[in-house]
């Protein structure tokens, strides 16, 4: 117990004298996280910017307008002529552009045929324009019945649920929390063993009567207070910068970044183990975590992925890590709605080290 003890002191001694290291390992992941919830965080709102052009100047086209402009989820701007209209839709400026052209009033007065607002969309952007046409349809139709006076025999009662309102700024921190833990420990157990064994220093504890297990545990402790508090820290810059704030249990929050933590920390020994030299233990990690930042949902939605990826994207632990923190922190899920995330985490764990067991290297 002794040199359980004194393994994981010196372990945190060897973090606290490279400061450099340590640093960069807390500051990058601060800056990702600042930078990118600082230009797409704080949106959580769909907004759209439409061009409303007037060719009547009539009363009924600017009730027409007003009508459009009531609408909170439509942003309108007014154009003179149809083809500065059509230039901005062209260049993103307004994603939908309306014509209200000459004639629009006395076609009102004629009940027995409809009317045509002729409405310009980006056809290179289908998504963004699918979804206007369809607001503008909506708003277009409650106007057309009501000015024939039509009752509907079927209504819809609105019933409000108060619900969580996510920003992608809440989505992005604990997917930051859960790649510094993959990167502090796959990159840096293998680095460090890697180095290690080639300095002869794993040789010299070898010869000693130390355990293979309590050196392992040693490191396992030092890098789990690590963990622990980079992520605190990455959560209260979080709340301090964003308003972020978590809702479940804090308990929950910490069993599972200890549970990340082990998880891969078992898959940097597996490398540990695999590579030859301190120089090929960095690119086999770099090889390894690259593809999981944009597999595992770190910065986008595992939902967004092509389906056929999906299969191997659900089988990741960054993946599990990813959404068991943000169930955590942004919805508040019990922890015992989290079993698939923690069954799955725990296969890495148990794979991971019996794997590196096998795989180990003393020198």
């Amino acid at each position: 117990m002794r040199a359980y003890w004194q393994l994981t002191l010196a372990q945190l001694r060897i973090f606290a004298r490279n400061k450099q290291v340590l640093f960069f390992t807390l500051l990058f992941p601060i800056i990702l996280m600042l930078a990118l919830g600082s230009f797409a965080g704080k949106e959580d709102n769909l907004s759209l910017t439409v061009g409303v052009i007037d060719l009547e100047q009539t009363s009924s086209s600017e009730d027409l307008k007003k009508l459009f402009d009531k609408y909170e989820g439509l942003k309108t701007i007014s154009y003179g002529k149809v083809q500065n209209g059509k230039q901005a839709l062209r260049n993103g400026e307004i994603q939908l552009l309306i014509e209200i052209p000459k004639g629009y009033e006395a076609n009102l007065k004629d009940k027995e045929h409809p009317f045509s607002l002729p409405v310009y969309y980006n056809e290179k952007n289908l998504t963004t324009s699918e979804l206007g046409l369809t607001v503008v349809n909506g708003i277009i139709d409650q106007y057309s019945k009501a000015l024939v006076g039509y009752k509907p025999l079927v209504t819809v009662e609105k019933i409000g649920i108060e619900a969580r309102n996510i920003r992608y700024v809440d989505f992005l921190v604990p997917g930051i929390v859960a790649m510094m833990i993959m990167s502090n420990n796959m990159n840096g157990v293998a680095g460090q063993i890697a180095a290690w064994r080639e300095r002869g220093i794993l040789r010299r504890m070898q010869g000693t009567r130390l355990k293979a297990s309590t050196f392992i545990a040693a490191q396992i402790t030092a890098r789990l207070l690590l963990n622990g508090t980079q992520a605190l820290m990455v959560v209260l810059i979080a709340n301090l910068v964003f308003g972020i704030s978590v809702v479940g249990s804090w308990l929950s929050l910490i069993f599972f970044i200890v549970l990340g933590t082990l998880a891969f920390m078992s898959l940097g020994f597996i490398i540990a183990g695999i590579a030859k030299n301190p120089e090929s233990a960095g690119p086999i990690a770099g090889f390894v975590t690259f593809p999981m930042l944009f597999l595992g949902g770190v910065f986008f939605p595992i939902s967004n992925m092509p389906d056929i990826i999906q299969p191997i994207v659900k089988v990741l632990p960054i993946a599990h890590l990813s959404s068991a923190l943000r169930e955590t922190m942004n919805l508040g899920t019990p922890f015992l709605q989290l079993g698939t995330e923690t069954l799955v985490l725990g296969c890495w764990l148990l794979g991971g080290f019996v794997l590196a067991s096998f795989v180990f290297k003393w020198e």
